[in-house]
């Protein structure tokens, strides 16, 4: 499969779900003190996720540059030591504004990636955020019993406010969420440990590809949580790393992933 056609098989994917697709948003963001970049596909419809202006379409879809050289998610320090961060990346996402929440987002992911993807879904962990007390946040049960429903609980993993809760900056819109890791190692090397041991433990072949946002709240300049009048799905898929867990699965893959960026910015 070439990175075009992985691509327009998401797309193809949300817009058969009643998504809209819009293009990439402009690396430069207008109106929003709070960011130098884009850094995530959902900067451009954080007036929609805090209920500040209304969306034309409850569904969307898109593929978006990011750039994050800076703030809250910075990857620079990262560059360069793992086999997976990037500074200028492309990242798949679906978004609903107030309609699907996390039910749909978990089946709608797991569907995408062992149906239509064909990854084989005993190479799959996922996690859920285990709460905070700290900050008044439960476990997010909701989320573990659905996926329970679709892959054995032992791969159901917890994950802690730095790697399951997911804010876009110090202030904005913010919620628990669910990553999606892929373990890429042979047979041989799973023997020794299990997939679960690596999750978030910067393994170069066992990395986290897809992670699903439940927009629940909103981080106030003071630091405190607010919660938001609805609720929200934010999902973001690295393109190339999706490419890279999809290259071991045909000859042809067309590893000039950053081709279609580069022209995109000429």
């Amino acid at each position: 499969m070439k990175s075009a056609e992985v691509r327009q098989e998401f797309l193809n994917f949300f817009e058969a779900k009643a998504h809209t697709i819009l293009p990439s948003a402009p690396m430069v963001i207008k109106d929003d003190p709070t960011l130098m970049f884009t850094n995530a596909g959902m900067n451009q419809f954080k007036p929609y996720f805090l209920g500040n202006q209304n969306s034309k379409n409850n569904r969307i879809a898109n593929t978006q540059k990011c750039l994050r050289v800076s703030g809250k998610h910075n990857d620079l320090e990262e560059v360069g030591i793992d086999t997976y961060h990037h500074t200028f990346f492309e990242m798949l996402g679906n978004w609903s504004f107030g309609d699907y929440f996390k039910k749909e987002a978990i089946e709608w992911a797991w569907e995408l990636l062992t149906e239509v993807y064909k990854i084989n879904p005993d190479k799959i962990y996922v996690t859920i955020f285990e709460g905070d007390p700290a900050e008044k946040l439960e476990k997010d049960t909701e989320a573990s019993d659905f996926w329970k429903s679709l892959i054995p609980r032992e791969r159901v993993l917890l994950g802690n406010k730095k790697d399951n809760f997911w804010e876009m900056g110090d202030q904005g819109p913010c919620g628990p969420c669910s990553e999606i890791h892929i373990d890429l190692r042979s047979e041989e090397e799973k023997a020794k440990i299990s997939g679960a041991d690596l999750v978030n433990q910067d393994h170069p072949q066992v990395i986290e590809v897809w992670n699903l946002v439940f927009i629940e709240f909103n981080r106030k300049a003071n630091g405190s949580l607010e919660s938001l009048p609805q609720k929200h799905v934010d999902t973001g898929m690295g393109f190339e790393r999706l490419c890279m867990v999809l290259q071991g699965k045909t000859s042809n893959y067309d590893t000039d992933v950053f081709t279609p960026l580069i022209k995109e910015i000429e």
